[in-house]
């Protein structure tokens, strides 16, 4: 487990940018270290904002797409297509104006897909795609992931695991479907804590007001299965990235005032 480091930023705007510029050097480190990347993405407002900062960057072009596998922490059971999707936003600020490689984008599965409105059974099958792309380096059922970025809500939950309820709970499966969320729509998929923990980094998006109270409590040693952001982080980097507003009722010895 690894002690979680804040980065504060001026305002929400600031922090998309430099979010940006720091996921492209880690992908560009990670492909000449080993070929190539891989890294999980979040949707949500904070994270779409990354992806458009990210497409608005020249630097941008330091990176080989095509050598880039992107996932995703978890996604709303709707149509393809639907403009709610994680994946539909994703290429919406980003993916559609990249060469990446449509084979090394995995989507979790749609509910008008082979599975139907069966959001187990879809979760269990890009449980599967996660092993199939396992090395035996890896050391278990998922990718050693570059990078596991994770919005945080205002209730503490990431990805899909919201507190208290199953998801959080789960230390076998790496993927589970998700009934009766308490934010809409209430059928998901998310990867669960085992999986997010396999990272090498794990980074964690709060900008806003709403976000003050979820980050305090996430840092102030919460259960996990209460507040599951407090449940994850990498295995060599928990980084928590924050406006100035979602650091605002952070104890003060938590961060330095100019963190950023």
């Amino acid at each position: 487990m690894s002690a979680p480091q804040l980065v504060v930023h001026r305002d929400k705007e600031l922090m998309a940018q430099a979010a940006a510029a720091r996921l492209i050097t880690k992908i560009v480190d990670a492909q000449s270290a080993r070929g190539s990347a891989s890294v999980v993405l979040t949707g949500g407002r904070n994270g779409n904002a990354l992806l458009a900062a990210l497409g608005a960057s020249p630097a941008r072009d330091a990176i080989d797409w095509p050598r880039l596998d992107l996932w995703w922490g978890d996604e709303r059971f709707l149509p393809e297509g639907d403009p709610e999707r994680n994946v539909t936003q994703a290429r919406e600020a980003l993916l559609d104006s990249v060469p990446v490689d449509p084979a090394r984008v995995h989507a979790m599965p749609a509910s008008d897909g082979e599975y139907g409105n069966d959001a187990d059974a879809a979760a269990a099958t890009y449980a599967a795609e996660l092993a199939a792309a396992a090395a035996p380096e890896d050391h278990g059922p998922v990718p050693t992931f570059d990078v596991l970025m994770l919005g945080v809500g205002p209730d503490t939950h990431v990805a899909s695991l919201f507190p208290e309820l199953p998801g959080v709970r789960e230390t076998e499966r790496t993927v589970v479907g998700v009934h009766g969320a308490p934010k809409p729509p209430p059928t998901r998929i998310s990867l669960t804590l085992p999986a997010i923990r396999a990272a090498r980094e794990v980074w964690l998006l709060a900008a806003g007001e709403d976000k003050a109270k979820a980050a305090t409590i996430a840092l102030s040693g919460a259960g996990e299965v209460q507040a599951p952001a407090a449940g994850a982080y990498g295995r060599s980097r928990t980084l928590w990235l924050l406006d100035a507003a979602a650091a605002s009722q952070l104890p003060r010895d938590l961060y330095p005032p100019a963190s950023a």
